[in-house]
């Protein structure tokens, strides 16, 4: 069963473009090879790296969506990690996660649906005019004269 996975990884920054170039075009035709379909590949270009990783302060970022199975995934790692220009990767499964965000995105668009309708005021009851006589107020509410007279 094939899924979508990104696969991100770190060239050594000593590489020349050319060498980048074909190192990415090994990984894109073992996918195929093997099976998987690649969707994309994005060259990030050089950035410096958060922590020195073997020796390296920088490098060049490559990250590739891939569509392929569990197996043929395993296979790509273990190549990334003999492979001796990169010095880092990461591979991270994508539909899962797609999955989520398309649920949160669901509860989200209930919300507003159910927020942007107007709300119903509720029916309020006439307020008796508070400065007739006592009687009066006792009348327009149905309440026994005796009632209002000894309150007041």
């Amino acid at each position: 069963m094939n899924r979508t996975y990104e696969i991100m990884f770190i060239v050594r920054p000593d590489v020349e473009e050319a060498d980048l170039d074909k190192l990415i075009e090994g990984f894109q035709k073992n996918v195929t090879d093997g099976g998987g379909e690649v969707k994309s590949v994005e060259k990030m270009g050089r950035r410096r790296l958060a922590y020195t990783v073997r020796k390296f302060n920088d490098g060049f970022y490559v990250l590739l969506n891939v569509a392929a199975a569990g197996s043929l995934i395993t296979e790509i790692e273990r190549r990334l990690r003999v492979s001796e220009q990169v010095i880092k990767f990461i591979t991270v499964r994508m539909d899962e996660e797609e999955k989520r965000l398309a649920k949160v995105k669901a509860i989200r668009d209930t919300k507003v649906k159910r927020s942007a309708q107007p709300i119903a005021q509720p029916q309020q009851a006439p307020v008796a005019d508070v400065t007739a006589e006592p009687a009066a107020a006792a009348a327009a509410e149905h309440v026994p004269t005796e009632t209002v007279a000894s309150a007041v």
